[in-house]
C-alpha cells in the first residue's frame, strides 16, 4: 500500500496538470519530513449521482449537499437533499466558462471558473442572487473555507489563503509531501482543521496541515467506484465534502454514479 502511494504521488510531483505545469523549488535539498499517516476506506453509506455531473467543487451545510459542475456548457451549481435524493439546479454559468470549485461562509457562496480568471459571488439567502465578480490571475481549480478565511488550488503545489471581502492573497503555502512539492492539487475541503485535497488524476486524497503546508496523511480510495458502475464518461476521483454536525465524509467523482460516505481508516 505505502509503495503504491509513495508511486503515485511522485508521479503527481512531476506531471503537468491542465494549462499549469508544476515548477521546480530551489535547488536546495529539503529536510525529511515524518511520513504522513497512510488511510484506507470503509464505505459507510451510498447516494445515487448524475453521471453527466462533472463534479469540480463539493460542500455540505444546513443538511444538503451543494455541488459545482464543469465543462463549457454543462457548468451549474445544484442542491441535493440526500435523504430524499431531491436535486434541483440554481446558479448556470454561461457556455463560455467552465466552472471550478465552491465554497460557502458568510452566506455567500463562491465559485471559481477554470480559465476565465473569475470568481462569482451569490447570496444564498436571496434565491443565489449574484453579488459581484472578482478577478484572480492563473487558473482556478479548487475552493473551501475554515469559516472565515478561505483556500483556493491552481492546480500547483500551492495553496491560496484568501480574503472572503476582497479576495485579496493573504498567504501561499507550497504542500509538501516529505519535503518534495505535490502537484496537481484539486478540489479542497477543510475538516477539523485540516485541509484535504484531492490529487488530480489520482485515487488519492492528502491532509495538509494549513500552517506549514506538509501533508501529514494519505487516503488511498482505489476501487471505491466499482468497475461496474464505470462508463465511457466515467472520468477521475474529484469532490470531498464534510458534514460537520453529523461527522458524515462524502467524497465523489467526475461522472460518476455513486457518492460515498466514507470513514478513513489509519494503516
Amino acid at each position: 500500500m505505502r509503495k503504491k502511494t509513495l508511486f503515485v504521488l511522485a508521479t503527481a510531483l512531476l506531471t503537468a496538470c491542465g494549462g499549469n505545469a508544476v515548477r521546480s523549488g530551489s535547488a536546495v535539498t529539503p529536510a525529511p519530513e515524518s511520513s504522513p499517516t497512510q488511510y484506507t476506506y470503509r464505505v459507510r453509506a451510498t447516494y445515487p449521482h448524475p453521471t453527466d455531473a462533472y463534479t469540480q467543487g463539493l460542500f455540505f451545510t444546513d443538511g444538503l449537499l451543494w455541488e459545482g459542475t464543469g465543462l463549457h456548457g454543462l457548468s451549474v451549481i445544484r442542491k441535493t437533499d440526500l435523504a430524499t435524493g431531491h436535486s434541483e439546479t440554481i446558479a448556470r454559468l454561461p457556455r463560455s466558462e467552465f466552472g471550478e470549485g465552491i465554497a460557502h461562509v458568510n452566506g455567500k457562496l463562491y465559485q471559481l471558473t477554470w480559465q476565465s480568471n473569475v470568481c462569482h459571488v451569490y447570496d444564498t439567502a436571496n434565491g443565489m442572487k449574484k453579488i459581484r465578480d472578482f478577478r484572480y490571475p492563473g487558473e482556478g481549480w479548487g475552493l473551501t473555507t475554515d469559516g472565515e478565511k478561505l483556500y483556493m488550488s491552481d492546480g500547483t503545489a500551492t495553496i491560496f489563503t484568501l480574503d472572503p471581502e476582497t479576495f485579496r492573497r493573504e498567504k501561499r503555502t507550497t504542500v509538501t509531501f516529505e519535503g518534495q512539492p505535490v502537484g496537481c492539487l484539486n478540489e479542497l475541503e477543510w475538516i477539523d482543521g485540516k485541509l484535504w485535497a484531492n490529487v488530480y488524476t489520482t485515487d488519492q486524497i492528502v491532509i495538509i496541515d494549513p500552517a506549514t503546508g506538509k501533508v501529514e496523511g494519505v487516503i488511498d480510495l482505489s476501487g471505491i467506484l466499482p468497475e461496474t458502475e464505470r462508463g465511457p464518461e466515467t472520468d477521475v476521483l474529484n469532490g470531498i465534502a464534510y458534514d460537520a454536525e453529523g461527522g458524515r465524509i462524502f467524497v465523489t467523482g467526475k461522472n460518476w454514479s455513486q457518492i460515498f460516505e466514507i470513514e478513513i481508516i489509519a494503516q
